[in-house]
């Protein structure tokens, strides 16, 4: 059997053992989980999420998880908490304190500052016996046995295990919430779910060229028109109805069976019954068209049917939809 060399198989220790104590998460949870969920659902507040080192990182990310399914959330950090920034903890609001040890002196001299403004406070440690653990109303277990680290001393495991935590309460209020794909884009506008659910077609075609030519304009013209506009593609009109559709794909067929072009017009090589969507639809209803017809190009057209403009698979590509 082949040995992994060295670094793959450091790599595949860390990974195996941070899996298994994530695996084991699962066996740590009780009625405190439920409970501070149902709090945090129930409140008016907002949760404040503290740390202090490497817990004050993870701390951060699960704000960002928080605020981003629905959920209201704040960073503080613990040492800042305790030399002014306490003031960031409104009445109704509800802390979250990370801590694997659940001992150190910030989180000591910050858990009593907080219980005694009346704020509940649910722990995430890795020791629920800890003076944290034993004062949070909400103590959550995320014990470890040993660290990913050689020594079993930076935090690895063991804030691995902090951040499936918070991700397990902020999945769960997200559920309970009834937080959809909708409710998700709101608060990622510019993210590619974002433009899935809210950009339309008027708003790919507002840059680009109007290609168009007279079903009786000559070939000559069709291919200035195509050059100049740069898409691809021309609509071909007759009393300003689209009738045919011509590709730079046509041209180069017809090209190729002869060079003699003066003889044809725009209606003799255009394709018929060209593949259109209303500007008012969707741009992944566009791409949905694109991809079921095997083309790049799309022509647009308005409510009453007229011809405004031509989506090229390029479009979507750019705003990140494809």
């Amino acid at each position: 059997m082949k040995k992994l060399n060295p670094i793959l198989q450091t790599a595949k220790e860390t990974i195996l053992l941070e899996s298994k104590a994530i695996a084991n998460l699962a066996k740590l949870l009780d009625e405190n989980f439920e409970k501070a969920v149902n709090f945090i659902l129930n409140s008016n507040g907002r949760v404040i999420v503290t740390g202090i080192g490497k817990s004050a990182n993870i701390a951060t990310k699960i704000v960002a998880t928080f605020n981003s399914t629905g959920t209201p959330a704040i960073f503080m950090h613990a040492a800042d908490a305790i030399h002014g920034d306490l003031g960031n903890v409104q009445k109704n609001d509800i802390v979250i304190c990370l801590s694997k040890s659940g001992n150190t002196p910030e989180i000591k001299v910050l858990v009593p500052l907080i219980k005694n403004y009346g704020n509940k406070i649910i722990a995430i440690t890795g020791n629920v016996d800890s003076f944290l653990g034993k004062n949070a109303d909400f103590p959550l277990n995320t014990f470890v046995e040993k660290e990913a680290c050689p020594n079993n001393l930076a935090p690895t495991t063991s804030t691995t295990a902090q951040l499936v935590m918070g991700d397990a309460l902020a999945v769960c209020l997200q559920d309970l919430r009834g937080f959809t794909k909708k409710d998700f884009a709101k608060y990622h506008p510019g993210g590619a779910l974002g433009k899935r659910l809210y950009l339309r077609v008027s708003d790919l075609i507002k840059n680009n060229q109007v290609p168009k030519v007279n079903a009786s304009d000559s070939v000559a013209k069709v291919i200035v028109e195509i050059s100049e506009r740069r898409l691809g593609v021309t609509a071909v009109l007759e009393n300003e109805k689209i009738v045919g559709i011509i590709t730079d794909g046509d041209l180069r067929r017809m090209l190729s069976k002869t060079t003699d072009i003066n003889h044809f017009t725009a209606k003799d090589i255009m394709g018929k019954n060209p593949k259109t969507v209303q500007e008012n639809a969707m741009a992944i209803a566009a791409l949905e068209k694109l991809e079921n017809n095997n083309i790049t190009q799309i022509l647009v057209v308005d409510a009453q049917e007229k011809y405004i403009g031509v989506v090229h698979l390029h479009d979507l590509i750019k705003e990140g939809i494809f």
